[in-house]
């Protein structure tokens, strides 16, 4: 068997499959939520990549989506609503060699959460974000969204939603997004391959993933997309041109396209940091302070 290197222990091990990534419980989202794709295209990219657990840190905030840190075998973090992406980017500031994962869903994310979603692409923060986007409120029970469509009808919009949705694409990429992406949950070898250009991309990544809710949303399902999606690839998307990017984003209707709208090198907030340039991640650095001192700290604290 062919084996790879483990860097952290310096010996070598054998590689790992999809299913090594397998959390300790099993998912309960609904039977054909689109979000067992999204899980399984992750789990899919860590052991194609070459990762191993102790090397990823997947953080969730509050929803469907949010429960995935307990379906992957990783470090994990469930998070408050819409601060994932904040308490994502504490924890690659105090380790910057950690592989960083958000996965959030599109209440979560671009609603609440948007302040944070707005300032971590800014920020150029070394994470991939994503977002499990079923175009609803699927926690409680099917509200309107902000990326819900004009006009749909769900629980707090019974006679339809007058509100225009956002853009998470043009949005990202104005922001400053270094890597802006879009998938369908049911092309898991698509989703795949997006997920593993992300976690290698330096500096923000943003994959916005369609994944259909069976259960309160009837309009966006399955079969709405499969005969919509077309990937940017197919075309040739040139990455590199931001305004053909948005141009395409905003495309909804007979054709909505998949695949990596943006991507551009620029310095990760980490690479920026002066702090950070030597001496390795801040988690493993001594603190600087006596240990009288860090006891009286601790002690107001308790």
């Amino acid at each position: 068997m062919t084996t790879t290197t483990d860097v952290a222990e310096g010996r070598s091990v054998a590689p790992l499959t999809a299913r090594d990534f397998k959390g300790p419980v099993d998912p309960d989202w609904c039977p054909g939520c689109g979000d067992f794709g999204i899980l399984n295209s992750l789990q899919r990219a860590c052991a194609e990549m070459g990762l191993r657990p102790h090397e990823l840190l997947v953080v969730s905030g509050i929803g469907c989506s949010s429960n995935l840190p307990g379906y992957i075998n990783a470090y994990g973090m469930h998070t408050l609503h819409g601060r994932a992406l904040a308490v994502a980017t504490g924890a690659k500031m105090g380790n910057h060699e950690m592989n960083v994962i958000v996965t959030i869903g599109d209440g979560d994310g671009y609603g609440i959460g948007g302040n944070h979603f707005t300032h971590t692409a800014r920020r150029n923060v070394d994470l991939t974000c994503v977002v499990m986007n079923n175009q609803i409120y699927g926690l409680t029970t099917g509200q309107v969204s902000p990326t819900s469509s004009t006009g749909m009808k769900t629980k707090s919009t019974p006679y339809g939603s007058v509100e225009p949705p956002v853009n998470p694409i043009t949005s990202a990429i104005m922001n400053g997004a270094t890597f802006v992406a879009r998938a369908y949950s049911g092309d898991v070898r698509h989703l795949t391959h997006l997920i593993k250009q992300a976690v290698k991309h330096k500096g923000f990544s943003l994959i916005d993933v369609f994944s259909p809710c069976v259960t309160f949303n009837l309009d966006n399902t399955h079969a709405f997309f499969k005969g919509r999606v077309k990937k940017l690839e197919d075309e040739g998307h040139d990455p590199s041109d931001w305004k053909s990017a948005c141009e395409k984003a905003m495309m909804w209707g007979d054709k909505i396209y998949t695949g990596i709208f943006l991507q551009r090198e620029l310095a990760s907030l980490d690479q920026q940091e002066p702090v950070l340039n030597e001496g390795g991640p801040l988690g493993f650095r001594d603190l600087g302070l006596e240990r009288k001192h860090t006891e009286r700290i601790i002690q107001r604290m308790m």
